[in-house]
């Protein structure tokens, strides 16, 4: 049993990075799919979808890459842990290496990225740091 299934997920994409794979797949929750659904608005991968394998529902999400060869996602931080909980008012939401990284919060509205939740003007709790 996972204490922290966020984190196993964004370790889960770095690994498939740093082994330059094209695709992962992860058992799939609601949040999972939250923030699967903010990297592909922001750019960080090209999709994600769920599938059924055996009863489960699994989460795919294919990585984007430069034509050089390099991974768009170079950096993924859990901020929030479930041992030390970390939230942000809606004028405290932090700015990822000067905009070009992004934070993904989980607000009373739903997961989005920082930039989104400065838009509507809502605060949360911050999950992770992803440049």
């Amino acid at each position: 049993m996972l204490t922290d299934p966020i984190a196993d997920f964004l370790t889960r994409i770095r690994n498939a990075n740093i082994l330059s794979k094209d695709k992962v797949e992860i058992p799939s929750s609601t949040v999972k799919e939250a923030i699967g659904a903010v990297l592909e608005r922001e750019g960080f991968i090209r999709r994600y979808r769920v599938i059924t394998r055996r009863k489960r529902k699994v989460l795919q999400i294919y990585l984007k890459g430069t034509p050089e060869g390099e991974t768009v996602i170079t950096h993924l931080e859990r901020v929030s842990r479930p041992g030390r909980r970390m939230y942000v008012k809606k004028d405290e939401i932090p700015r990822v290496l000067n905009g070009i990284g992004i934070c993904i919060l989980s607000t009373p509205k739903g997961v989005l990225s920082g930039k989104e939740a400065l838009r509507i003007q809502v605060g949360g709790e911050v999950l992770c740091y992803v440049w």
